[in-house]
C-alpha cells in the first residue's frame, strides 16, 4: 500500500526530458513508482489520492544561496523559501553564519552586528530570536537536525566565521598569522566531519562590517585560502563557494580549485550596463577552467537585483568610498552631512565612475516606493530621473532632498543589476552557469528573491521563451544536485526521496511585493507570494498546498553525509 498517489500529472522528471502524462506513488518518503498513464497504478493501492487534474509535477527546487543560518534558530517553518517550491536549501554563503562562536556575549555580539550589517537584518530581530545553545559548528548542525525543519537543509562552513572565531574583531583589521591559519584549518577539517557541504567565503567590497570595516574574509591573504583548501583535498568533500571581488579573479578561485580538488562556484555574476562585458568574460574563464579539468561553475540570477531602502538604512550606498565617512551615522547627525555639498559632490563623483557596484548611478532605475508626508504621495512609482528633471535639478539633489524632506523616512526602490533582460538570458543560457542568488533569508528589509524559482518558470520560460520548461526544472533541480554532491535528490527516480513540486505552468511565477512584520521584535521584511504553486512536498510529507504553507510537519532532513 502506498501512502499516496498523484495522478493526472505532466511529469517533469528534472533531468530534461520531455514530459509526459502519469503518476507518481510515495511510500514512507521516497518515491516508489513514476508511471505513465498508459500503464496506471489503481487509486485503491493507495492510502490517500491527489488527482493532479494536468498540473506539472517537478523535483523540488534546491535553492544554493541562502541566508537562514540565524533565522533556522528560531524559526523551522522557513515559509518565505518553502511557500515558493523549495525543497532544499544551502545556508552560510558568502561565509556569513553563525557557528562557531564563542558562548559569551562579546562573541555573540559581534557576529550578530555583522549579520546586520552585511545581511541587512534586524539587529533587534536578531538579538531577539537567535537562540545561542552551540559553541561549535558540530553543535549548531546537532541543534538543527534535533529541532526538525520544513525543508531540507546543507550547511557551509564560513570562512568570516572562522575567522571571528579565532582572531576576535581583529580579524575585520589584519592578515592571520601561521597559527592562526592553522586553527582555521582544524576548524575548517572538523566543519566538514560534522557534516558541512563545503566553505564559503566573500572578497567583495561591497560586504562590509557593522562597522565600516571590511568582513573578516576580506583581510585574507591568499596563503590563507590556499592552505583552507587542504582539508577539503584530504577528504575529498566539500564544495568552495566564494563572492569574489577584485583580489580574486576567476584564475586564482582556479588555483583554488586545482589545489582543493573539489568544485568552485563563483559568485555574483550579475549584469551591469556600466561594465556590460564582465561577467561574460568570468564565464569564459570559468568555461577555461572545466576544459582544464578544474571543476567552476559562475552563480548567475534570474532575478534583477532590487533593493528597497530609506536613508537610515541605506544599504546600496555604502559600498561606496564616498559613504565611508558618513557609514553609520544616523537621524539628525546624517541629514546635517547630506544637506552640505560635499557628501553630494562626492558622491556624483563616484556614480561618475562606470565600475561595477551595487548602484551603478542610473536615476531611471531608482522609484520612490513610499512617501511619509501625504503632499509626497503624488511622487510614488516615480523614478528619482523623472521627478529630477521636472524639478530641473540634479538627480542626487532630488533624492537628499526629498530624503531629508521626509526626515530620512521616505522609502525608495532601485533595481541594481540584471535588468538588461537579453544580457540576463544569455547568463541564464550559459553551460557554465549555475543558478543561484535567491538571497533568501537575507536583505529581509530590501528584497525577498525567494521565488526565483518559480520566476523562472514564469518570466523566462512562459513569457519570454528563453529556454523550455524541461531545461528550466533541470536548472533548478538535477543540476542543482550533481555540482553539489547531494544525492538522491533533484530528480522523479523510483527510490529518491519524495521532495516534489506540483504547479499550474500557465499561472507559475511570483506575486508583488509587500511588507510583512512578522520577525521577532516586530522587525519588518519584504515579502513576495508564490503564483501557480499547488502543492510542496518534502520527503513524501506536504507542506504547502494552492492556500500556501502548512505548519503540520518538519519532514526536512539536514543533509550532511557526502560519501
Amino acid at each position: 500500500m502506498y501512502d499516496y498517489l498523484i495522478s493526472n500529472a505532466k511529469i517533469h522528471d528534472g533531468l530534461g526530458s520531455e514530459p509526459f502524462v502519469g503518476q507518481v506513488a510515495v511510500k514512507d518518503g521516497l518515491i516508489a513508482a513514476v508511471r505513465p498513464a498508459s500503464a496506471p497504478i489503481a487509486a485503491g493501492e493507495a492510502r490517500e489520492h491527489v488527482d493532479a487534474q494536468g498540473l506539472a509535477l517537478m523535483p523540488g527546487i534546491i535553492d544554493n544561496h541562502t541566508h537562514y543560518d540565524a533565522q533556522v534558530t528560531w524559526d523551522p517553518y522557513l515559509d518565505q523559501s518553502v511557500g515558493m517550491g523549495v525543497t532544499t536549501a544551502i545556508i552560510g554563503n558568502c561565509g556569513f553564519t553563525i557557528a562557531p562562536c564563542h558562548p559569551n556575549a562579546a562573541s555573540r555580539d559581534l557576529v550578530t552586528k555583522n549579520l546586520t550589517q552585511v545581511e541587512g537584518m534586524s539587529l533587534a530581530s536578531l538579538q531577539a530570536g537567535i537562540r545561542w545553545d552551540f559553541e561549535s559548528f558540530g553543535e549548531y548542525m546537532d541543534r538543527i537536525e534535533s529541532r526538525g525543519c520544513a525543508m531540507n537543509l546543507a550547511a557551509f562552513a564560513g570562512h568570516s566565521t572562522l575567522r571571528t572565531y579565532v582572531m576576535g574583531s581583529a580579524a575585520s583589521d589584519r592578515a592571520a598569522t601561521p597559527d592562526e591559519v592553522a586553527q582555521m584549518q582544524r576548524l575548517v577539517g572538523e566543519a566538514l566531519d560534522a557534516g558541512a557541504i563545503g566553505l564559503a567565503s566573500t572578497t567583495t567590497p561591497a560586504h562590509s562590517a557593522y562597522d565600516g570595516r571590511p568582513m573578516p574574509s576580506r583581510l585574507a591573504d591568499w596563503s590563507e585560502f590556499l592552505a583552507l583548501a587542504q582539508p577539503m583535498r584530504e577528504r575529498d568533500q566539500g564544495v568552495f563557494m566564494i563572492t569574489k571581488g577584485p583580489p580574486t579573479p576567476v584564475s586564482m578561485l582556479e588555483e583554488f580549485a586545482a589545489a582543493s580538488g573539489r568544485p568552485v562556484l563563483v559568485a555574483a555574476l550579475l549584469h551591469s550596463t556600466m561594465q556590460p562585458d564582465v561577467v561574460f568574460n568570468d564565464l569564459d574563464a570559468i568555461a577555461a577552467a572545466n576544459a582544464r579539468g578544474n571543476r567552476m561553475r559562475g552563480a548567475v540570477a534570474a532575478t534583477p537585483l532590487q533593493f528597497d531602502f530609506s536613508f537610515d538604512a541605506p544599504y546600496p550606498l555604502e559600498p561606496l568610498p564616498s559613504w565611508k565617512p558618513v557609514f553609520g551615522i544616523r537621524g539628525a547627525a546624517l541629514i546635517e552631512r547630506m544637506r552640505g555639498h560635499a557628501l553630494r559632490d562626492a558622491l556624483r563623483a563616484d556614480l561618475a565612475v562606470p565600475v561595477r557596484r551595487l548602484f551603478a548611478g542610473d536615476f531611471r532605475m531608482v522609484n520612490v516606493l513610499h512617501t511619509v508626508k501625504d503632499a509626497n504621495r503624488h511622487l510614488e512609482d516615480r523614478t528619482i530621473a523623472d521627478i529630477a528633471a521636472e524639478r530641473g535639478v540634479d538627480p542626487v539633489d532630488c533624492m537628499f532632498d526629498l530624503a531629508i524632506e521626509e526626515d530620512l523616512g521616505t522609502l525608495f526602490s532601485v533595481v541594481a543589476l540584471n535588468h538588461d533582460e537579453a544580457a540576463v538570458a544569455r547568463l541564464l543560457a550559459h553551460p557554465h552557469s549555475l543558478l543561484s542568488l535567491s538571497d533568501a533569508g537575507a536583505h529581509l528589509s530590501f528584497l525577498d528573491d525567494s521565488g526565483f524559482g518559480l520566476h523562472l518558470m514564469g518570466h523566462w520560460v512562459r513569457d519570454r521563451g528563453a529556454m523550455t520548461l524541461p531545461e528550466a526544472v533541470r536548472r533548478l533541480t538535477s543540476a542543482q544536485a550533481e555540482f553539489f554532491g547531494i544525492r538522491n535528490r533533484g530528480t522523479l527516480k523510483e527510490g529518491w526521496a519524495a521532495d516534489l513540486l506540483l504547479f499550474d505552468p500557465a499561472t507559475v511565477g511570483r506575486g508583488a511585493r509587500a511588507r510583512a512584520n512578522d520577525l521577532p521584535a516586530g522587525a519588518t521584511r519584504v515579502v513576495t507570494r508564490p503564483r501557480g504553486v499547488h502543492g510542496v512536498w518534502v520527503n513524501g510529507r506536504r507542506v504547502a498546498n494552492a492556500q500556501g504553507t502548512t505548519h503540520d510537519v518538519l519532514p526536512g532532513t539536514l543533509l550532511r553525509k557526502w560519501h
